[in-house]
């Protein structure tokens, strides 16, 4: 069955998929891409969405000027799972119908939370990177059977990563402030207390707030009694880069892997600045920038240029939930809550 609703998409990861597209204007043949890969400020994301009934939003800024100027939308939808780029209480109060996909890739970023950690603890992707540039290093680091993981978030991902876990023989602690009752065959419910005095490696799993803004920082780290490992695939804010660094380089943070950072773009789409730190010319400036602290007249070193380089550091392009499996499940979940509303009979 087609519906006459005009549903416009923003989404540049969704548009870049042809069956996605495909399904969607099958029932929706009013549609509208964005063919362009345009990431829509303010005024031209108003243009693109004005004709909108339903919006498939990706990574734009949904604040109350963008929702004032879009009387004609009815539901705001989300490729994706975080909600951090929407005005949700002014949403709703304007009476946008919000639609999210919470915990739909919770298998994708466990798996990846997983291979971080068998990655990290076996010493995998440096020692490959160094074959591949000539250095045979047989340095296969430790066992990830018989530590324990501290869970940060027990939500529908923290109790994926806890499930995943359970062929590995580790000890699995959970903690979530706001939900109790979780401990299972998987994880044992914990206090914080407990994490900070017998977790090996902390793997956080939660929604960036006020609450959680820098969460991660040197009063946190300081508080645990062992040397820690941190993963983090939720979101970059969670974490004060410049803390965690020095905590690197003191040894309190025995490694990190990252698939979101404080630097990111607003669209979670490049990290603002890589290439300074990463090309020809960011080389250059890095030689620059060594002899000015030598000579001392420069003392800063940005964060991201030791995240970069540090053999501690595993780093990936916020791509933890983004697997094909992920990304269908989502588009579907939201062309059928659309399509439930019937917006034009």
């Amino acid at each position: 069955m087609t519906s006459n609703a005009k549903i416009v998409v923003t989404s540049r990861t969704f548009c870049q998929v042809p069956s996605l597209c495909e399904e969607l204007i099958e029932t929706f043949p009013n549609t509208t891409l964005n063919t362009s890969g345009a990431f829509f400020q303010r005024l031209d994301l108003i243009e693109f969405l004005k004709e909108a009934d339903g919006i498939l939003l990706g990574t734009e800024a949904m604040d109350r000027e963008v929702i004032d100027a879009l009387p004609k939308v009815k539901i705001i939808s989300k490729y994706g799972v975080g909600l951090d780029n929407i005005d949700l209480d002014y949403a709703k109060q304007a009476g946008k119908i919000i639609g999210s996909t919470g915990g739909v890739n919770r298998r994708s970023v466990a798996e990846q939370t997983l291979s971080f950690m068998i990655g990290m603890c076996r010493n995998l992707f440096w020692t490959g990177y160094q074959m591949k540039n000539g250095d045979w290093d047989k340095n296969g680091g430790f066992q990830l059977s018989g530590k324990k993981v501290g869970i940060i978030g027990c939500g529908f991902t923290g109790g994926e990563v806890a499930k995943r876990l359970s062929g590995f023989d580790v000890t699995v602690l959970g903690y979530d402030k706001y939900k109790k009752g979780f401990s299972n065959n998987y994880v044992v419910e914990s206090t914080m207390d407990r994490i900070y005095e017998e977790a090996d490696i902390i793997s956080l799993h939660l929604p960036l707030t006020d609450e959680t803004h820098f969460m991660v920082n040197n009063e946190f780290i300081e508080r645990f009694n062992k040397d820690i490992y941190i993963i983090n695939t939720s979101r970059g804010k969670v974490i004060y880069t410049e803390d965690l660094v020095n905590n690197l380089k003191s040894g309190k943070v025995r490694g990190a892997c990252l698939d979101v950072l404080e630097y990111e773009s607003t669209s979670f789409e490049r990290l603002k600045g890589l290439g300074i730190w990463t090309n020809n010319r960011g080389r250059d400036i890095n030689k620059l920038g060594a002899w000015l602290m030598k000579k001392g007249v420069w003392k800063y070193r940005h964060p991201v240029q030791y995240l970069v380089k540090s053999k501690k550091v595993i780093l990936s392009p916020h791509i933890a939930g983004w697997s094909v499996e992920s990304y269908r499940k989502i588009a579907m979940i939201l062309a059928d809550r659309i399509r439930e509303l019937n917006l034009h009979p």
